[in-house]
């Protein structure tokens, strides 16, 4: 054997080690960029899902509450919901303050957080006059939560069934 042929079959030379390496590196540091590109992205959706699944959840609650409602004002501002109880005792308000971006329920002389980062809720009352006097016949309740740069709307309606 000539001694080219035998040099050519000892191994790598260090060029072609160091080509391999910065093409290894590139290929490691675009698989870095992937992962955290991806953890970013759960991130955002984890945010979101919370913040729309807190929003869903109040607005149920809320509508369990005003379909077996004993009555509610008609009177409140749109922000505000006032009704009584089915049990006719107890009277509560959902309550949304634009300034904090925030929901809450007024009960008992306490304020508890429902959900956050609402940017708007209304709370349109339908009302009717009865034999004395003005009532409630169904509330329309619409609100938008954000996560990030991203808002959802959510609305339901509730018809107040002690009227019925």
């Amino acid at each position: 054997m000539s001694d080219r042929t035998t040099r050519s079959l000892a191994g790598f030379t260090i060029a072609e080690m160091l080509i391999a390496l910065a093409v290894m590196g590139l290929l490691l540091t675009a698989v870095a960029f992937a992962f955290n590109a991806s953890i970013i992205n759960y991130r955002q959706n984890e945010d979101i899902f919370k913040s729309i699944n807190s929003a869903r959840q109040s607005l149920h609650r809320m509508t369990t509450q005003l379909r077996t409602a004993e009555a509610v004002d008609p009177n409140t501002a749109n922000n505000v919901c006032s009704f009584i109880l089915a049990d006719g005792s107890t009277c509560i308000a959902y309550r949304f303050e634009p300034g904090e971006s925030k929901l809450y329920l007024d009960s008992g002389g306490s304020a508890y957080l429902m959900c956050e980062n609402v940017t708007a809720m209304a709370f349109t009352k339908n009302t009717a006059t009865g034999e004395h006097d003005l009532y409630v016949e169904s509330v329309q309740i619409s609100m938008t939560v954000y996560s990030g740069n991203v808002s959802h709307t959510i609305s339901a309606t509730a018809v107040v069934r002690r009227n019925l």
